[in-house]
């Protein structure tokens, strides 16, 4: 490969030290903002999964305590 030829003959804190800093000096901002766009969207889903837990969760409280006395019990726990 071209990058094994390159830094072939190079001291060893080039290619582990040197090298990797420069590359995150010139590429932290793409990578700041991917960061953050993946975090952004993972606490999103997390709060959607928060909200409709929380809806499905009243919803089945609310219905199985106004119809308790119509329903068996055994299709309350059916749900």
């Amino acid at each position: 490969m071209a990058a094994k030829r390159i830094f072939q003959g190079l001291p060893w804190w080039v290619k582990w030290i040197a090298a990797p800093l420069l590359i995150i000096a010139v590429f932290s901002s793409p990578i700041t903002s991917v960061v953050g766009l993946v975090a952004w969207l993972l606490f999103r889903a997390l709060l959607l999964v928060a909200i409709i837990g929380g809806l499905i969760y009243a919803v089945r409280k609310f219905t199985s305590s106004s119809s308790s006395s119509s329903l068996s019990r055994s299709s309350r726990d059916d749900w």
